[in-house]
């Protein structure tokens, strides 16, 4: 996936044949157990953060909706910047 295409940490978002939504607070993380990398890690919205047996690991491909888009400024343009540097190595 295009690393400009990741969305911010904060948004709302469905995935495909979800009961609830989630609220992404990382992108570009490793399963510790496989070392597999997923696009996001995300929460049940709106409770947050209940503990690792509460977090969710996901691919961009998997979403259905964006039911908000999180906070961007300057500080996010230049991290993604610096991650598809990272990803280009």
């Amino acid at each position: 996936m295009n690393i400009h295409e990741l969305l911010p940490i904060g948004s709302v978002i469905w995935l495909k044949e979800a009961e609830r939504a989630l609220m992404i607070f990382g992108v570009k993380q490793s399963n510790m157990e496989t070392g597999e990398e997923y696009d996001y890690i995300g929460v049940i919205y709106p409770e947050g953060n209940m503990g690792t047996d509460s977090q969710f690991l996901f691919q961009h491909e998997d979403i259905e909706r964006v039911v908000f888009r999180g906070f961007e400024d300057e500080q996010r343009e230049e991290f993604i910047e610096n991650l598809t540097q990272f990803y280009e190595q």
